[in-house]
C-alpha cells in the first residue's frame, strides 16, 4: 500500500500499474466463469446444460479479449517484456 500511496503523492504513478490490474480482474473473471460453470456441471436440471455453455462462452469470449488486450498493448508499447 506505501508504495501505491507513494507513485500516486509524487507523480511516478504509470498506466502500466493500472494495466497490470485490469488483466488480473480480468484473470479472476475467467476463473469466476469457470468455477459457474463447474457449479452448474454438477447440478441435475435441465436448464443447467444451457447455463454451463453460456458461462463457457464467456470464459472463452474474455480469454479471447485478454490475449488480443495483451497483443494490442505490446505493439502499442503499454507494456513490454521482462529483462
Amino acid at each position: 500500500m506505501g508504495t501505491i500511496y507513494w507513485r500516486l503523492r509524487y507523480g511516478a504513478w504509470d498506466g502500466q500499474v493500472g494495466f497490470k490490474y485490469l488483466i488480473v480482474v480480468v484473470l479472476v473473471l475467467i476463473i469466476a466463469s469457470l468455477g459457474k460453470a463447474l457449479y452448474h456441471l454438477s447440478g441435475s436440471r435441465p436448464e443447467d446444460s444451457g447455463k454451463m455453455v453460456k458461462a463457457l462462452t464467456w470464459r472463452i469470449g474474455l480469454s479471447v479479449g485478454l490475449f488480443l488486450l495483451l497483443i494490442v498493448a505490446y505493439y502499442q508499447g503499454w507494456i513490454s517484456p521482462q529483462r
